[in-house]
């Protein structure tokens, strides 16, 4: 029996000033060091294979802060094409190593014109109706943006080309993903229908945990 786990990232710094985030690439917030320890102790109950997560700073961190508190450490292996791929790469790993593959496919839902927007002032100019929408429905993208289903439609093909693949070989598998992310792939393994996508929802630093 083979493990996933999806983890989200920890508190970045534009969560905590209530801002969107998107594919800006912002650090972590002050104060994480406690949660990445909690899931360390969690995640580590069994042998972890292998890791992917997206290029965004904040999920790289997350797994780096995560590891902090393992005796093995990341090694980051990009999958898109360019020179990170073919010139940052190494596969000859340790056993003090663990591959965490990286790519854009797995970023988190771009927002558009909403990027670095403060979210209630988006709920006074808009109204809340329309800012769910923007963020909470499967349909509808922000001005300028993605919709979860744009997301959805590019992590979903990318999660069963390689994380699939990993978990029929028997592979446990940590993703360290952002929101959107994380949502459209338990959409995907729990068959979530667009109308009850809405209400699905992973703090920071939350984890779910399936087994194949």
């Amino acid at each position: 029996m083979a493990k996933l786990i999806l983890v989200r990232h920890l508190l970045s710094q534009w969560n905590e000033e209530n801002r969107f985030n998107g594919w800006a690439d912002t650090p972590l917030a002050e104060g994480s060091a406690e949660k990445a320890r909690e899931l360390a102790e969690e995640i580590f109950k069994i042998q972890i294979d292998s890791i992917y997560t997206s290029r965004l700073f904040r999920n790289m961190d997350t797994v780096a802060r995560i590891l902090e508190y393992h005796k093995k450490y990341p090694l980051f292996i990009h999958l898109d094409k360019g020179r990170m791929k073919d010139w940052g790469n190494f596969t000859d790993l340790t056993e003090n190593d663990i591959p965490s593959y990286v790519s854009e496919e797995l970023n988190e839902r771009y927002y558009g014109k909403l990027q670095g927007t403060n979210r209630e002032e988006i709920i006074k100019k808009y109204g809340e109706e329309q800012f769910l929408k923007w963020r909470r429905g499967f349909k509808t993208p922000p001005p300028g943006g993605e919709s979860l289903k744009d997301t959805y439609d590019r992590v979903i093909p990318f999660f069963k080309k390689y994380v699939e693949k990993d978990l029929k070989s028997g592979k446990n598998i940590l993703m360290v993903l952002s929101h959107n992310a994380i949502r459209s792939i338990i959409k995907y393994i729990e068959k979530v229908s667009d109308e009850d996508i809405p209400k699905v929802e992973v703090p920071y630093g939350g984890r779910k945990e399936y087994n194949f």
